[in-house]
């Protein structure tokens, strides 16, 4: 990804996570003014200055010193900003919670993004005194060196705020956008889908988490940065897979709760590498051993990416009338 850094739209940004942080530094390299709000600013302050000094390394460029870049945490006076990205954990009344406290400061026209898995959008528009001006927006970390945006939207949407913010995302921050239309996303149905039947392979004893990773890593995740699904199966014979799904489907997982041995593991505190344990036991030091690598690993994957992008033909405005576009 080049540096832009022609945009002069400010942008708000909600949220205390690590994608949030990366989200902050792929605006402040297009050249937008950004002001965070967040509980952890010294967290947020330390994750966004590795993420700055990887990007330009020397003091000349250290991030306290960018007159362009704020952090506050509080909402207490009318914000000029008339983009707001919000990124807040799944949860209903989270997520409502914020929508309320930013609609009081915001102006008319400003639009709201916010991140959602699996809250169908119109749920999050109940409440909202403009819900026309409301996105769902999901997207992967680190943003500023992924393509991925998902944006959602639904019949009470604004089609000029779509095409504002996809035209915004495509030019300026350099994402491959796609659009839905019915108020829910895909990215998490499609993770879900293949988690479960991960799941029940180590329920029924075939399969170790070692297993499942590696046969995910060594094929899907060999040709993914080329290509998706259904153009690999283009190149490999579309005809195969509907034999193989044939004799699959019918044994496929169709399990409606996470299986228990899951279940025990999150109730033992086992949630993942900043726990120390999740399907893998780490190490002191190693958790900041995976960051690093895996912060070194994105801007190396990227690179293959930009020698391989999609070339997908260019499609009609964004429209109402269609489930999904992208380009």
């Amino acid at each position: 990804m080049n540096n832009i850094g022609s945009t002069n739209e400010p942008i708000l940004v909600i949220g205390s996570s690590s994608l949030t942080f990366s989200l902050v530094i792929c605006l402040l390299r297009a050249g937008h003014p950004v002001t965070l709000y967040t509980r952890e600013e010294a967290v947020a302050m330390k994750k966004i200055k590795t993420h700055w000094d990887d990007l330009y390394g020397h003091p000349s460029s250290n991030i306290s010193n960018q007159p362009d870049f704020k952090i506050i945490t509080q909402l207490s006076v009318p914000l000029d900003e008339k983009l707001v990205i919000t990124l807040t954990r799944e949860d209903l009344a989270e997520k409502k919670d914020i929508l309320r406290e930013i609609e009081k400061w915001l102006p008319l026209d400003a639009i709201i993004t916010i991140n959602t898995e699996s809250i169908p959008l119109h749920t999050l528009q109940q409440e909202a005194q403009h819900k026309e001006r409301i996105l769902g927006a999901n997207w992967v970390e680190p943003v500023h060196t992924t393509y991925f945006l998902e944006i959602i939207t639904n019949e009470h949407t604004s089609e000029a705020c779509t095409k504002e913010f996809y035209v915004r995302a495509k030019e300026d921050w350099q994402k491959d956008p796609y659009v839905l239309t019915n108020g829910l996303g895909i990215r998490s149905r499609m993770m879900c889908a293949m988690l479960r039947e991960a799941f029940y392979l180590i329920k029924e004893g075939y399969v170790t988490p070692q297993d499942i990773d590696r046969a995910c890593r060594n094929d899907p995740g060999y040709y993914f940065p080329f290509a998706g699904n259904f153009r690999y199966m283009d190149l490999m014979g579309s005809y195969i897979y509907g034999m193989v799904m044939q004799d699959l489907n019918p044994d496929l997982s169709q399990d409606r709760e996470v299986p228990d041995f899951f279940d025990e593991m999150i109730e033992k505190g086992h949630a993942g590498m900043k726990h120390g344990q999740g399907f893998f036991t780490y190490e002191e030091g190693e958790v900041e051993r995976w960051q690093s690598l895996f912060q070194k690993f994105s801007y190396q994957i990227q690179e293959i990416i930009e020698k391989y992008p999609f070339k997908y033909l260019e499609e009609e405005p964004v429209s109402k009338t269609r489930k999904t576009t992208g380009i």
